[in-house]
Formats: C-alpha cells, sequence, structure tokens
C-alpha cells in the first residue's frame, strides 16, 4: 500500500469530508454525509484504492 496521495489532495479531502460530517450531524443533510468518513480516512492513511485502480497519483516524485 505506497503512499499515492499528495498533500493538497489530503487537506482536500479532510475538508470535504468535515464539512459533509457536519452538515450530517447538524441534521442538514441526510445519512449519506456520513460518507465524508470515506475522505477522511483515505487522506489519513495517504493511500487511495481509486487512483490505485487508475494508475494515478497527487503525490510528488
Amino acid at each position: 500500500m505506497a503512499c499515492n496521495i499528495g498533500r493538497l489532495d489530503r487537506v482536500l479531502r479532510i475538508l470535504v469530508g468535515i464539512i459533509l460530517i457536519g452538515l450530517a450531524m447538524a441534521g442538514l443533510i441526510q445519512r449519506w454525509g456520513w460518507l465524508g468518513l470515506v475522505p477522511v480516512i483515505s487522506a489519513i492513511l495517504g493511500w487511495c484504492p481509486g487512483y490505485m485502480m487508475l494508475g494515478l497519483s497527487t503525490r510528488p516524485r
């Protein structure tokens, strides 16, 4: 499991994830807001399985 997520990508994933989770907790969006956990977890791990399958990486060489 090699890291394939760069710094900016990680920051954006965490922001989007936290916003989605916050909106779900506030009741402004329905349960699907909890899917915000997916980008947060991938940012913490530094690895995205979708990027791996597509052969992509936002991490500098």
